[in-house]
């Protein structure tokens, strides 16, 4: 298999969206006000999320590429 510039930008995608999403439910859930927020808890989840993703890319490029042209 190879990691073509399509499958990158396809990956990076992905994970940036997982990223967000999980930062989006970790604030909504762990906060009653913006200041009450455990940011260090959103970045983790978050990034860890995005490592996750990432690492889902790279064991199943198959899948990724099914929408692609």
């Amino acid at each position: 298999m190879s990691f073509t510039k399509e499958w990158l930008a396809m990956m990076l995608e992905r994970a940036i969206k997982t990223v967000a999403q999980t930062a989006i439910a970790a604030i909504g859930t762990t906060a009653l006000g913006l200041l009450d927020v455990d940011w260090t808890a959103v970045v983790g989840l978050a990034g860890l999320a995005g490592v996750m993703s990432v690492l889902t890319s790279v064991a199943f490029p198959a899948k990724e590429m099914k929408g692609a042209k």
